[in-house]
């Protein structure tokens, strides 16, 4: 990005954000009791509202799988968006504009303001020419004899790239300016050759546009309608492709009702399209480009189940044994990959239309799990049967099982790669739920320190009550420096909900533990709160009046106290012999 968004505005964003509205427009939501509002969880499947939404600390919390946190956090998990993406939609719905900071964390060039606008205008002049162009009726044949109808052309916004040298820089009003030539040419819809003349970088092709997780148009893929070369052609990285990190269909498989429980990967974008035209509409593709690590890592952002189609050919073999690899480092437990290899001279747009839906559906639940591809592909390459091929098999699978972060595969691949060898070992099984992704937190031991900061976190009014001793930060006890930060945080911005004071631990190692913090049910009456608190903070002050006495005390056996500190030892003895026990748990 092109600087940090600033802390002021996450602050106001969330402000404005009413997190029941913003739920309720994607989770219907009832009203529980006086305050809060309740539905089944979207992060886990379950017949008995479990999800809670607080209005009064903008926060949100399931029991049952553990799910929580804040507006901006409900967007990334929900609509699978990254941090800064999340902020922006959040920014859209309330008509605002994010403000950056001066500076930049990266070294590729920020997105221009109208990067988005010219690409869509580029997308809407080739969809003109598909109805427009001379060469229309011709192209639109060719559409009807490979079986799409009107309304899948309009899904996938498909066009026409005229012959023409210049049509989309004339179209876009390229020669009216060269600030507006350089912005076209940086976003690779026009080329420049050594003499510097300027020209349409797709031409007589079949139009393809490819679109971000937000449906914004951010590069093409274009289709020669004969013989020509290269087949296709899409458009080289720009400030806003990264074709390692994009997938073709991927916003129109999430614009499908229901929750996605598959996606299928296959090679082309006629498959996606074509696929679609036979309602099988959870297929995406990759970019001219392997599949990489970081399309695994969204494949399975979106749906716990992957299926990479491929052909069946050594080349098809080869592209299935990159994704599987790919992959390794995304099998968290909870999610399942598998392939499917068509027959020779097959790709899925060809056997859709031969045989239709129902058996191309049959081949996917037939689909080889990534077990079985992985030992296949292994003892292709080394003989068991031998020592020395034995040996290398057994040093090639442990290095592709050590790139799993997933307990259930490791297990599995681990198991199954010792019977290979015929080693005899004896494993503890891993008991894995793959219904649910997100595992159910363990109960938390709320210590008198974990009490103070879950009660200062989720009723914010308590800065206040709490006495400002900054002196405590010298106390050897555990939290302390969290919890006088938190107290500093709200005693600066009193008007601070849960919601924005979590967001200033984002990233932060201390996150984690506030997030369960902000969650934990406290059973305290509210006419009780600020006493309960109150007390709590005082038996942690004791704590620290108990450290510094017995601190005292060893430097007066060694008769190095200096008169002040002899004056506190004295007061700190009265003041600890006059306390009764404090009444916390």
């Amino acid at each position: 990005m092109a600087g940090q968004i600033p802390r002021q505005f996450i602050d106001d964003l969330l402000a404005r954000t009413d997190i029941v509205e913003l739920i309720d427009k994607r989770v219907p939501l009832k009203k529980a009791g006086a305050r809060n509002y309740t539905a089944c969880c979207p992060f886990h499947n379950e017949k008995s509202p479990s999800f809670t939404v607080s209005p009064d600390k903008q926060f949100y919390h399931c029991f049952g799988c553990g799910a929580h946190g804040n507006a901006i956090t409900f967007m990334m998990e929900f609509e699978q968006l990254e941090f800064v993406e999340a902020i922006e939609e959040l920014a859209k719905d309330l008509h605002l504009e994010v403000p950056r900071e001066k500076g930049s964390h990266s070294n590729r060039p920020a997105p221009q303001a109208d990067d988005y606008h010219l690409m869509q205008q580029a997308a809407d002049f080739y969809q003109r020419q598909l109805q427009q162009d001379v060469r229309a009726p011709e192209v639109q044949q060719y559409l009807q004899k490979r079986g799409l109808s009107a309304q899948t052309i309009q899904d996938f916004q498909l066009g026409y790239a005229p012959e023409s040298w210049d049509a989309l820089l004339k179209a876009l009003g390229g020669y009216s300016g060269k600030v507006l030539r350089d912005q076209l040419y940086e976003l690779k819809l026009i080329s420049r050759n050594d003499n510097g003349r300027e020209f349409d970088f797709f031409r007589d092709r079949l139009m393809f546009p490819i679109r971000d997780k937000r449906g914004r148009v951010i590069a093409f893929g274009g289709r020669v309608l004969g013989d020509g070369q290269p087949k296709y052609l899409n458009s080289p990285e720009t400030r806003l492709f990264h074709k390692g990190r994009e997938l073709y269909g991927l916003y129109e498989v999430r614009q499908q009702p229901g929750h996605l429980n598959r996606i299928l990967v296959v090679e082309g974008y006629m498959d996606v399209v074509a696929l679609a035209e036979h309602d099988i509409k959870f297929a995406v593709a990759c970019l001219g480009t392997a599949t990489t690590s970081d399309h695994m890592h969204t494949l399975f952002r979106y749906a716990p189940q992957v299926i990479c189609c491929y052909d069946g050919d050594r080349a098809g073999r080869d592209a299935a044994w990159r994704a599987l690899q790919s992959a390794l480092p995304q099998l968290k437990d909870g999610v399942e990959l598998n392939f499917v290899f068509l027959p020779d001279g097959e790709d899925p747009d060809s056997l859709v239309q031969k045989e239709g839906k129902a058996a191309f559906l049959q081949r996917l639940e037939q689909a080889q799990p990534l077990s079985q591809y992985l030992f296949e592909h292994l003892l292709a390459e080394f003989d068991a049967n031998t020592d020395a091929g034995k040996s290398a098999l057994a040093n090639k699978g442990t290095d592709l099982i050590k790139l799993i972060p997933g307990s259930f595969y490791k297990e599995q691949l681990t198991e199954k790669l010792d019977n290979l060898l015929g080693r005899k070992t004896q494993r503890l099984k891993v008991n894995t739920s793959r219904a649910v992704n997100r595992p159910i937190s363990s109960a938390l031991k709320i210590t008198p320190m974990r009490r103070a900061i879950a009660l200062l976190i989720q009723y914010p009014a308590l800065a206040k009550v709490m006495p400002y001793a900054p002196e405590l930060a010298d106390a050897n006890i555990p939290g302390i420096g969290l919890l006088l930060a938190v107290q500093r945080h709200l005693l600066e911005k009193p008007e601070l909900t849960t919601a924005q004071l979590l967001e200033y631990w984002r990233d932060l190692p201390e996150h984690a533990i506030l997030l369960k913090l902000a969650t934990w049910e406290h059973q305290i009456e509210p006419e009780q709160l600020s006493q309960d608190f109150l007390d709590t903070f005082h038996s942690i002050e004791d704590l620290y009046l108990q450290q510094r006495l017995e601190a005292l005390e060893r430097k007066d056996k060694l008769k190095q106290l200096t008169q002040t500190e002899q004056h506190e030892y004295v007061l700190l003895l009265k003041a600890l012999k006059s306390k009764k026990p404090r009444p916390v748990s």
